[in-house]
């Protein structure tokens, strides 16, 4: 019996250990992040004719150009500044091949620091919400250098919103995905992992109690 109930509680285990293996390695692997933006298309003011940025032959403004928009939270504010406040406007759309998947609005030389506004309705017809966003310090150089029209700013700061750092880690956000989508497939996987290491506790602690019970 004790022989018998030993083979039980291997078996039990070694299977519980595969689904766990299989967890950590197929999943991520369903989650891998899809291929980078093939690029952006900008157009606003001072531009005569849209501003098409491609990842193949200007890989590091359209990283630049996107940076200003992948930090965006899942909601953001009702209201914005004033029309007047809010300077030139600058759309922002990025694509996923030949097909736009998201757009922004920018507003570099807006009163009190850079605004994006992301509109409720998206080109690919993603579900969000929209909002307004405080935006990067660096947006107005970062827009120049791609080829916008803008004056240069040599006060600008580079990093995060207000100076800071990014809010999302690079390597974890897809940008085509949007950041909506990426935080539902992280807390997804996160869940999933505890309730596999609470199932496999639970088992654990019932095998080994009547293991103990068949052999007094």
């Amino acid at each position: 019996m004790v022989r018998r109930m030993r083979r039980l509680a291997a078996v039990l285990v070694g299977g519980l250990a595969a689904g766990l293996l299989w967890l950590g390695v197929a999943d991520p692997v369903r989650a891998a992040p899809k291929p980078a933006p093939a690029g952006v298309d900008i157009t606003g003011t001072g531009l005569e004719v849209p501003l098409r940025l491609r990842a193949d032959t200007h890989p590091v403004h359209v990283a630049a150009v996107i940076d200003q928009v992948n930090f965006l939270g899942r909601i953001g504010r009702a209201t914005g500044p004033k029309a007047a406040d809010l300077g030139p406007k600058y759309t922002v759309v990025v694509l996923s091949g030949d097909k736009p998947k998201q757009t922004y609005d920018l507003y570099p030389q807006a009163l009190g620091g850079p605004r994006v506004y992301r509109p409720a309705k998206q080109p690919d017809a993603r579900k969000t919400s929209a909002g307004w966003f405080l935006g990067r310090l660096s947006m107005s150089e970062t827009l120049r250098t791609a080829g916008v029209p803008l004056e240069r700013q040599f006060d600008t700061v580079s990093g995060g919103v207000g100076g800071g750092e990014r809010v999302i880690p690079e390597d974890s956000l897809d940008p085509a995905k949007g950041i909506d989508e990426a935080l539902g497939e992280l807390q997804r996987l996160l869940l999933l992992n505890v309730a596999v290491m609470l199932t496999i506790t639970f088992g654990l602690a019932g095998i080994a109690l009547l293991i103990r019970r068949r052999t007094r």
